[in-house]
């Protein structure tokens, strides 16, 4: 059984890392580089590093500072933010991403899953994933939440397992921010359907929600923001408390 794993997350906007609520209301939440060596000395099992505002204004994801982060931490770096091509994740493993994230690119040219797996391997390629359940469905969502597309979640997960992706990172833009709780429903129904590592996000605001997710769904990774950036939860004590609640998860 694969152990469990706790990502904590640093969306970028302007250099900064930032949070918000259901994807609006964002805030500073401090210096990335800070940030990332902290989660690394507490315990992190990886982590995701997304330039939110890429694709929206159109530009390439910021690789100096990936670079900068990347040289300060042993951990597997996941990167995502305004990726479309071939060369922008050659760019980004050189600057010291392991893996990449793609989400509005892969709905708009889907064959670029499977382009990525085959010159860099599955393991390489992460499917970002923002749904929302509106209108009796979970729709996905692109260019960082901002527009709805015809495509159903569950579906388009299946999709782009079946594409190469070697993982889905799955975001409920419904709990985002929240710390109501992930969303069980959808992050179980995607799980159950691909045969390729899920993360869950959106919504993490307890250690029980922790727990919830890893026992009620086949997530094999959760990933969070705010409770880590403002020391809520500290990731050494939510890793305890998950190992003596019986779930798989690598020791700090």
């Amino acid at each position: 059984m694969l152990k469990k794993r706790i990502i904590p997350c640093l969306d970028i906007k302007d250099g900064r890392t930032v949070k918000g609520i259901n994807f609006i209301g964002i805030r500073d939440a401090g210096d990335p580089i800070e940030l990332a060596q902290k989660y690394v000395a507490q315990g992190a099992d990886e982590l995701v590093f997304l330039d939110i505002t890429a694709t929206i204004e159109n530009r390439k994801t910021l690789i100096d500072l990936v670079k900068r982060i990347a040289k300060v931490i042993n951990i597997p770096f996941t990167v995502g933010g305004g990726i479309n091509s071939i060369e922008d994740v050659s760019n980004l493993i050189y600057a010291g991403a392991d893996k990449v994230s793609i989400n509005s690119s892969a709905i708009k040219r889907p064959e670029l899953i499977t382009e990525i797996a085959k010159k860099f391997g599955s393991q390489c390629c992460v499917v970002a994933i923002d749904t929302k359940f509106e209108k009796s469905e979970h729709w996905v969502f692109i260019h960082g939440g901002r527009t709805r597309t015809t495509v159903k979640t569950v579906a388009w997960a299946k999709q782009v397992s079946d594409l190469g992706a070697g993982e889905i990172l799955l975001t409920s833009m419904n709990s985002d921010g929240t710390k109501s709780g992930f969303d069980l429903d959808i992050t179980n129904q995607v799980s159950e359907i691909v045969n390729i590592p899920v993360i869950a996000s959106g919504g993490a605001g307890s250690e029980l929600h922790f727990k919830e997710v890893f026992e009620n769904t086949k997530a094999t990774g959760a990933l969070a923001a705010s409770i880590f950036h403002y020391a809520e939860i500290p990731i050494p004590e939510l890793k305890q408390y998950l190992f003596s609640e019986g779930i798989s998860i690598r020791k700090t």
